[in-house]
């Protein structure tokens, strides 16, 4: 419980502010849709959904909602990403100031994903430091984009779904 409430501290006051007004839940989808498509750079990812669960959760159907919409935020901002991975291709995406990946570690991603295949998209997803590491190859890749979909809201469920429960300490009575 205690690194939740110290990321809420990292959580800038504005964002605290429109987490805890009547926009909560919408402000929250769009702050995971720009978290989903690599946009995200004023917090890291890991202090969303906690903070969001301090902040907002307290029943089990907010905190529910709290990682529903995480995902199909996160879920909707991958794949904007992946498309335009798969459209732009690399050297569109190197060329993007925004698009901060460099060439080096996307060789690194590129080839976990030619080693492993689409399999390797919800597990990065459900990992800190990876999250959405594997989108751009599975773009570049021409992956299926229903089955991208399914995949990354599958390892975003698992990843979000964690952080909630370490924010309530369910995961610290075990």
């Amino acid at each position: 419980m205690l690194t939740a409430v110290a990321q809420l501290s990292e959580m800038p006051a504005f964002l605290r502010d429109l987490l805890t007004s009547e926009l909560a839940y919408v402000a929250l989808l769009g702050i995971f849709v720009l978290e989903g498509a690599m946009l995200m750079y004023i917090m890291p990812s890991e202090a969303i959904v906690p903070g969001s669960v301090l902040l907002i959760g307290g029943t089990l159907a907010e905190n529910v909602a709290i990682i529903a919409v995480a995902v199909l935020g996160a879920t909707t901002g991958q794949y904007l990403l992946f498309v335009l991975a798969k459209r732009g291709g690399r050297e569109y995406l190197l060329g993007k100031r925004w698009f901060r990946v460099s060439e080096a570690r996307l060789d690194r991603f590129d080839r976990w994903f030619d080693r492993w295949g689409p399999l390797v998209v919800p597990v990065s997803n459900s990992l800190p430091f990876t999250r959405g590491m594997l989108t751009v190859p599975a773009g570049f890749a021409r992956m299926d984009g229903r089955k991208f979909i399914v995949l990354s809201a599958l390892g975003t469920f698992v990843f979000e779904t964690l952080l909630a429960a370490a924010a309530i300490g369910l995961l610290e009575a075990l």
